[in-house]
């Protein structure tokens, strides 16, 4: 099996969390304040260079308001 990061599920994932933000009317800078992150923290996640745990992923579906599934491809 590859790096998780160069996974069609990833690549989905990345899409989703980069739609939400921008439906949200969010800044990565915005999203990086109340990660208690930097701005490029959120900027390689979002170009697919940094994985995301799940723990992560909960934390930003809540600032997104969304369900956590909203970010998982549906097989």
């Amino acid at each position: 099996m590859g790096k998780t990061i160069y996974t069609k599920s990833h690549r989905y994932m990345v899409g989703q969390l980069i739609k939400a933000r921008k439906k949200a009317g969010l800044k990565q800078e915005d999203v990086a304040k109340k990660l208690g992150r930097t701005q490029s923290y959120v900027s390689k996640i979002e170009a697919g260079q940094r994985r995301i745990d799940i723990i992560q992923l909960k934390e930003l579906a809540e600032i997104y308001k969304k369900k956590f599934d909203f970010f998982l491809p549906s097989h």
